[in-house]
Parts: structure tokens; sequence; C-alpha cells
């Protein structure tokens, strides 16, 4: 890690607790800032590891990273996921205590794929059998199982967990992996029915939808669409682009086999799913207030998957049967009750099948080798976060973050023992520390009978109309005067403005939090009506059977509330991780849109504030920044003392004493411990590696120059004590060393004759050719001709050319002109006959139209057509009459009369000799080429034209106004066909047109939008607006 330091300017420190600025925030960030930018996500902070999510692949996880991190010490190398791992392994196998990993951080900062990384490393670096291999494969598929049935789509994260785990690895007396554990946390049930926009119900139901055979969902009752799926449907996001439903329903299915699961427990498995989602599309009606099931095709669906009777559920989904003094007692449910027993019916069934799932896990990685029951175990703690949500927080919020106090109590705990267990082995007097004891909140939560989740629970039990209310009322006065406690009631006039009165403010050691209590009550209940609860007990399912034991029924005694089982199977875990030797991961997540490289930096200090950080490296930072053994010290740093280098002869610490004299450090800088040095400021770490780093230089210089003196004399000696040969070898040596000498002595004279010659003509370059600058001219003119040959123009639109010498200007200009014509030349070979015509029509539009009329720029990229009329668009009687006469180009065309300007639909068809007007099937105008007196067009961008024709022929009646869509295509075309371009006139103003023997004029005027109408004057005024690319160089009459 100390090699890393001469870089920190740029990357940062690899540990935080070498910042020399430790108690600034501001500076801990930049430390962050820097090393993210550089690709290094992992920091320490002492033993613990912070990790940034890249949100994108980076190479650092191959089989040759954990190769480099096996078996190193754990600041011998670079931070990373797999040192960590590493560490607890070799801390397993060497002092005999069991580890554990505490992974956290909130949703989308990486935790799940960190536990991932882990078990791929101890998969891959562990000793392997054919048995462990099986182990070691089902430890590693257990990730897509759980993953599909506890993880979700969220606002935060694509494949957020909605539950907490520890996973307990056990490994034999070889530091094999031989069998595993997994417990898990308060799954969000309420996922099952209902998400919030945006977010998505668990994997596992849009993996069957979207991945299972048609055999199987025709089998389940599904269709292909979670659409039709009212669980499915409350968050309005079916597909996600970075999840692909059906591979990951492959994977689902090959995990499965691999842990063991047989194709009876699959079937019954993905059974319980699909009646999950058709008790979501059980549908209520009814009339005085009374419940009835008014969708029967999904009751028997729910009686053969759930393998129950139909009337039975039928009745219990309507029905509650309370037994009060012995007596039965059944009461029909009104819609909204009905609409909650279903739901209950969903939560409770999801939430014990996946209890099961883990429990059929655990019994696939259980160790069953009797011979030897005594195992290492090392945990993986994958659990949520702390969570401040934008809006209030909920029942799961406040659970979660009442573990995640405990977890920091602990956190605390644990490395303040540690540092101080380190201070009384080394002999270094231990100072006190100050930090914030956040015992008083967890007190405040699960203190019995005055904590929070007492008065839940008391306020669930009692009789009576207890509600939500009436239970934040109780907390207002029973912990109202506690300093973290705050409700709308008893805030101040500021604090009322952003609370609701149904909440109340928690103040966490990570910020202030505001729960709304609606709901609480229900969600710490999680009751389920006993006649449904015996219809399930009844099932066929065997996993159901195993989900709802028929004790219950007869047992008397109320469940435990949600709230009461999370602190006990949280006080179990806190007992778990006291057990063991923790090590931490804390996972930050560096942007909320998922994008690599984006560091938002009021994110990231919002996490550093409730993951802890700040606090945790005070603790680290109390006494010294740097511990080192000595003989590791001595050995990095012992060529920077004349005493102690090349090598210390005496005891280690004292060779680390006389160096540390030597380097000036003074008493309150180190102390010397047992068997460590303690440096406690960073700036003396700084300095110390800083003079390393010069002094390698030198003594690498040294040993070169030493090594090469060496190895010349000792091939020397050698020679010269090989006799008689040897003398003869010198002679020929020597002759040949002479010949080698008089060759240098050559090429050095060569050499200086060409420089000399070099200058020389320079200094006569611009003089005529002469024997003094003919060297220089002709290697002027040879690297011109090399340079022209490496950069030759790639393409006829190409028009660079290096800069020829001035003796090549004229040969440079003839080369460039026959190097055009041969790009040219080949380019026009290749052009298809097709291209040809296509250029030649796109020439004669721009020698009109080109900087004279607005639209001609949008006409550029797009290819003219042969015609806009196809056969069917033409009426058979126009065919008749055109009779032999070919149509080389037509068009759908507007008409304006002369009298009042109305716009009639008329077709343009143009043919060898003329243009003709066509209404459906009559030629209402015929207009020669060779009668065409020409054709106006304005400058602006739209599609108006005027053909002029001779008004003193009875033929023809005067000039024709005319409007296309195609207007730059057309007119070029009508040039073209009727050899016309020179007379295509464009004009900025108004045009002038003759019909029936009477004038007309057309008034061009810029305007917001297209609007032909003829106007009081008499005139046909047409607002048209600029191009707008226009604008900027064209000023408005």
């Amino acid at each position: 890690m100390e090699s890393a330091l001469t870089a920190r300017d740029r990357v940062g420190v690899q540990d935080f607790v070498l910042l020399e600025n430790y108690t600034s925030e501001a500076a801990f960030i930049e430390n962050l800032r820097k090393r993210f930018k550089e690709n290094l996500i992992y920091t320490y902070i002492g033993s613990v590891l912070v990790s940034m999510n890249p949100y994108r692949d980076l190479e650092i996880y191959t089989k040759n990273h954990m190769e480099r991190y096996r078996g190193v010490n754990f600041y011998e190398v670079s931070p990373h996921i797999y040192a960590v791992g590493d560490n607890s392994y070799r801390s397993m196998r060497t002092e005999g205590k069991d580890q554990c990993i505490l992974i956290s951080g909130e949703s989308g900062a990486g935790k799940t794929e960190a536990s991932k990384k882990i078990l791929q490393y101890y998969a891959v670096t562990c000793p392997a059998s054919d048995k462990v291999q099986t182990i070691k494969d089902r430890l590693l598929q257990s990730n897509p199982v759980l993953e599909a049935f506890g993880n979700a789509k969220t606002l935060r994260n694509d494949n957020s967990s909605r539950f907490g785990k520890y996973m307990d690895i056990q490994f034999d007396f070889k530091g094999a992996p031989v069998g595993g554990h997994i417990i898990n946390y308060l799954l969000e049930k309420s996922r099952v029915v209902h998400q919030n926009h945006g977010e998505r119900n668990f994997h596992i139901f849009y993996q069957l939808i979207e991945g299972g055979e048609e055999d199987l969902l025709r089998r389940l009752g599904l269709e292909r669409n979670s659409q039709q799926y009212q669980f499915l449907v409350k968050g309005n996001c079916p597909k996600v682009s970075s999840i692909n439903d059906r591979s990951e329903w492959k994977a689902v299915k090959k995990a499965l086999t691999v842990i063991g699961f047989n194709e009876d427990e699959i079937e019954e498995l993905l059974n319980i799913i699909a009646s999950v989602l058709h008790l979501g599309n059980v549908q209520y009606g009814g009339e005085d207030g009374t419940a009835c099931i008014t969708t029967d095709t999904q009751i028997k669906y729910l009686s053969r998957l759930l393998g129950v009777n139909g009337a039975l559920l039928t009745e219990a989904l309507t029905h509650k049967k309370i037994i009060a003094k012995g007596e039965e007692l059944v009461s029909p449910l009104n819609l909204e009750q009905a609409s909650s027993a279903r739901d209950a019916l969903s939560k409770a069934v999801y939430g014990r099948t996946f209890t099961w799932l883990v429990n059929k896990i655990n019994a696939s990685l259980a160790y069953k080798d009797d011979s030897s029951k005594h195992y290492s175990v090392i945990g993986l703690l994958d659990i949520y976060g702390f969570e401040v949500s934008k809006t209030t927080g909920n029942f799961e919020q406040f659970c979660i973050n009442y573990c995640n106090e405990k977890l920091q109590q602990l956190f605390i705990e644990l490395t303040l023992k540690s540092e101080q267990d380190e201070y009384e082995a080394e002999g270094i007097t231990w100072e006190p520390v100050q930090y914030f004891n956040n015992k008083i909140i967890c007190d405040l939560v699960e203190e019995k009978f005055k904590g929070i989740i007492s008065i839940l629970d008391e306020e669930c039990l009692r009789p009576g109309d207890a509600s939500d209310i009436t239970f934040l009322e109780k907390l207002e006065g029973t912990v109202g005067g506690h300093a973290h406690f705050v409700t709308h009631k008893l805030a101040d006039g500021k604090t009322r403005k952003v609370m609701g009165r149904d909440e109340f403010r928690l103040l966490h050691y990570a910020g202030e939090v505001n729960y709304n209590v609606n709901g609480f009550l229900d969600k710490n209940n999680d009751l389920l009506f006993r006649n449904l609860k015996e219809v399930m007990c009844m099932s066929e399912n065997k996993i159901l059977n195993q989900c709802f034991d028929r004790e219950e029924l007869s047992d008397k005694k109320r469940p435990e509330t949600a709230a009461t089982q999370f602190k006990a199977s949280l006080a179990k875990l806190m007992e778990i991780l006291m057990s063991k030797e923790p090590s931490y991961v804390r996972c930050i997540k560096p942007n909320d849109a998922k994008q690599a490289g984006r560091f938002d930096e009021v994110l990231i200090r919002h996490q550093v504030k409730y993951l802890g950080l700040m606090e945790n490296l005070r603790v680290r930072r109390a006494g010294f920044s740097y511990r080192r053994h000595y003989e590791v010290f001595l050995r990095r740093y012992k060529s920077l003392c004349p005493e102690t280098w090349p090598n210390w002869q005496g005891k280690k610490q004292d060779g680390v004493a006389t160096l540390v004299k030597h380097l000036g450090y003074k008493p309150e800088e180190y102390k010397m411990g047992r068997s460590k040095i303690f440096i406690r400021f960073p700036k003396t770490l700084f300095a110390t590696e800083d003079a390393l780093e010069t002094r390698k230089h030198g003594i690498a210089t040294k040993l070169q120059a030493g090594w090469r003196g060496y190895s010349q004399k000792s091939k020397y000696q050698k020679l010269r004590n090989a006799g008689e040969k040897s003398l003869i070898s010198i002679v020929f040596q020597a002759y040949w060393r002479g010949i080698l000498a008089r060759r240098r002595a050559q090429r050095k004279r060569q050499a200086a004759n060409t420089i000399r010659r070099f200058i020389k003509g320079f200094i006569y370059r611009r003089k005529e050719r002469c024997p003094e600058n003919e060297y220089f001219l002709d290697y002027v003119r040879y690297s011109f001709l090399m340079n022209l040959r490496r950069n030759l123009p790639k393409n006829i639109l190409d028009k660079s050319w290096p800069t020829p010498p001035a003796a090549l200007v004229e040969a440079s200009d003839h080369l460039r002109t026959l190097c055009m014509q041969n790009m040219v030349w080949n380019y026009c070979k290749k052009i298809s006959p097709e291209w040809k015509h296509q250029l030649e029509q796109k020439m004669v539009a721009s020698e009109i139209f080109k900087d004279k009329k607005d639209n001609y720029p949008q006409s550029v990229p797009k290819l003219f057509v042969s015609t806009r009329l196809n056969g069917e668009d033409i009426n058979p009687k126009v065919a008749q009459c055109l009779g032999s006469e070919k149509m080389k180009y037509g068009v759908s065309v507007t008409k304006y009369d002369r009298k009042g300007y109305k716009a009639r639909p008329r077709q343009l068809l143009l043919t060898n000799d003329s243009a003709i007007i066509v209404e459906e099937g009559k030629l209402k105008q015929r207009i020669e080429y060779g009668t065409l007196k020409g054709i106006s067009v304005s400058s602006l961008s739209d599609g108006l034209f005027v053909l002029h024709a001779p008004s003193d022929d009875n033929k023809q009646k005067g000039d024709v106004v005319l409007q296309s869509d195609h207007v730059i295509e057309t007119l070029t075309k009508l040039a073209i066909c009727g050899d016309k371009a020179n007379n295509v006139n464009i004009t900025q103003g108004s045009i002038k047109f003759t019909a029936h023997g009477k004038e007309g004029i057309i008034d061009f005027t810029p305007g917001s939008e297209l609007l032909v109408a003829k106007s009081k004057n008499g005139h046909l005024s047409v607002l048209k607006p600029l191009n707008p690319h226009l604008n900027q160089r064209r000023s408005l009459p």
C-alpha cells in the first residue's frame, strides 16, 4: 500500500486513515472523487473497505486478480473486495476463529454484487474435490434463485434485494467449503400486492411469464402478457432494458436443478407462483355491502394449483370465522374486507413459500459429514442500508433503520474494542475516544414496555377501536419527552410545516427520518383469517402443507407481531456477529441515474453520513494513523539509514529505533510497541515515503554500475586464467576491437560530413543549384515527395495537399492536377447509370436554386424519384388520351384558379414535348415546351410556381399558378424535360402572371406559418416562414 503514496496527488490515498485533514468531510469526498475518476473503486478505512459502484464492467475480477490477492498480506496490495475475502479466510485458518463480512449500503450501491464476488473468490481459490465442487456450485447457484424470488426492480436499483440475507459458509480443516446456511430477514411481502409507479413485483413472476414454455403456461392457466395480471400492472413497468427475463428464467431453472430440486418440487413451486397471480385477478362484486366473487375461472385455477376445495376457498375469501367462547361465528365480508383478505392470503402464501425455499436451499447446503462435526465459518451479511426517503417512511423502512441502528452500535463497539485490544497488546496507553453512542436511539425503539415496538404491540393487542392514530397518540404520551422523538403535536412551528399530523420523526445517528403511521398496525399484525388458514392447511400441495402447519389452528396463543419477530431475529443476528471476527464492506452509490463515471457529490455526502464513515475514520484516527510490524517497516525503509543499510544484524526493534532516529522523528510523532511501530501523523509517513522514492534512484544506479563492473571483471579474470588459449583469444579480441573502433570512427566521419553538407546547403538554399546546396535541395525534394506519398488526398472532396518547397511549386501543381484527374476518373468508373442520372439532376437543381431558394438545402440529401404517380394513380381515360406519349414524370399539385384563387387538386404530367395538367379523367391544359415562356418561383420556402404560357393562343388559357410539395424536384424535372433551366426566374418580391387576358399578382410575405389566401387588394397572398437555417443571414423585408 505504501508504494502507491507517491501518486497520491492524482489518485488520492488508498487508506482514508492517511488523510492529513481526516476530520474534513470535503477532503474525504475529494479523495473518493480522485479514485473514482481513475476507476479505483475500492478504498480502505483501516480494515474497512469502502466500495463505489462503477455501473460498468471493470477488468479487475479475473482469475489472475484472484491469484494476486491469494495468501497476500492485507496491506501489501491495493484495496479490493478479494483482499477482504482473503484476509477473513486466512484469519479463520490461522487463528481458528469464525469470521463474518458485513456488507451494507443503500439500494443500488452494489451489496449483492459484492457478496457474489466474495463467493466466486472462495469458489476459485479454495481447495476442491468432487464433493466440495458440488457444494461450491450450490453456493453459487443459490444466488440466482434467491434473487428471482427475493429481488425486484425499484426506482433506485433494477435488481434490488427486498430482504436481508445472512449466509454462513462452512469450511473443513483443509480450508475447503463443505456447507452453508442462510438466514433471511424481513421479506417485503407488501410488494406482492402493490408496487410504486416505475417499480416491479418480484422477478420470478416476469421470468415465468416471459420464459415459461407454452405447455407450462397453458397448464398454469397463464398468458404471455404480464399486463393481464393485477399484481403486475400497478407499477406500470413490465419491461426493464437491463433485465432479460427469458434468459434469467433459464438460469433459475438450471440453478434449481443444481441445488437439488426434483421435478415434482419445481412443479409445485411454480403452481404456487401462478396461484398468486390468479389471486390478484380475483374480482369482487355484490350488493348490500356483502362481497361475492365474480370471477369463477380464477377460483377453478386456484383450486387446481393450490390443491384445495374451490367452494371452501370461495367461502374463505368472502367470509371470516371467529371463535368466541368455544363457538364458531362466520360473518360475511364487505368489498374492502374481502380485498384485504385476498391480499393477505397472497402475501402469506408468497412469504411462507420464500421461507420454505430458503430452508430447502439450506438442506442442500448442509454439512453432512458426521465424522467431523467441527468446522469453521465465514458469514456474509448482505442487508439493507439506512434509508432516508424523499417521502415519509413506512413500517418496513422503520424496521430497516432500526436494524441499521443496531449494526452501527455493534460496528462502533467492535471497532473500538479491536483498537483497544491492539493498543493493550502492544503496551501503548489507550486514550478514551469521544463518539456518539446511539444506544439511546436503540433503547427508544426496543426497550421493554417503553419502546416504540412495545407500544406498537400493545396497541395491536388491546381490545377496542385501536388505530394508527391512537398508536401515534400513545407514542406522544409515552416517549414524547425523548430527545430523539418528535411529532407534529410536539414540534415547534418551523418543524410543523414539514410534518403531517399522522407522522412521527426519529433523530437517527445518520439523520432525521419522518415515518407515516398509516399501515403500522396492519403490517405489524400481519394476520390471516382463520378460515383461510384452515383451507391452506388442507392443501394437497406438499410445499403449502409444510408452510401452513395444522398446529397453528389448535394453538390458542396469539402469534408474535412482525416487529417483535424482527426484533428477536435481529437480537440473534447480533449474537451471531458478536461471536465472530468482523470485516466490513461499505457500499456507496455514485449517482441515481446508474451512469458510469458520474459522481454526484450531494448523494455521496449523504451516504457517507448515514454509513457512519466519518465517525469510523475519527475512531480509527483517534490514536495513530499507521502501524506496521518492525520487520516489515525495517525491510521497506532500511536504505534510508547508513547504519541499517544494507542489512541490520541486531534485533528488529533496535533497527527501527536507529532508523527513526536517523530520520528525525519527534517523540510525539511515533510510539514503539512490543512488535509494531505506531506513527501518529500521515505527513510523517508521506515524508518517509518521498525520501525512499528519491533514494531508490541512487541505489539503482550504484547497483547497476557495481554489477556491470563485477560482470566484466569476472569475464576478464576467466580469460586470463585460461592459459595459452586464453592469450590467443585475447590477441584476436584486441584485433577485432581495433576493427570495430576503426568502423566506428569511419561512421562518425561520414556523419560529420553529412551534417556539414546539410548545414552548408541550408545556408545556400535560396541560390541557384550549386555543389554547396545540391545535397540539401535533393533531400528537400525527396522529403516532399515521400511526405506527399504518405498524405495523398483520400477522395475527390479532400482538398488537402502538402505545401511544396519553392523549387517544386510547378511540379506540385502538375502532380496535384494529375492526382485529381485520376481520382475523378476512378470515381466516374464506379458510378452506376442510375446514380449518374441522379447526380445530373442534382447538378441542374444546384445551378437553378443554390443560394436562391430557401428550401433548396433541405432537398439536397433527398434523392429525386422517377415519378410521384404510379400507374394506378392515373385515370385510365387520361392514359388513353396520352396514347403513345410516354410519361417521364408525374406529381400531384394544387392549382389556384384566377377567379377567387380557389385551390383545386390536379396532376402535373411531363412528357417528351409538353407539360399536361390533369383533373381526374380530363386533360385540362397542355403546355408545349416550345410555347412555355418561363417559370417563376419565389425565393422563400413555399411550393408555389407559375408556368407562363402565351395568352393569345386560343388553345391555351394563359399562365398557370400551381403548388407542389416537391417543388425543387418538380421544377428540376420540368427544366430538364423542356430544356428550360435558363428560363426559371426566382424572385424575392411579387410574381405577375396573365390568365384569360387578365393580369394577376402573387405577393410573398415571410411569416410564422404557411397561409395562401386572396387578400383585400385582389392579389394572391402567400405567407410562408423563412428557412430557420437562413434566418441568421437574411433579414426580413
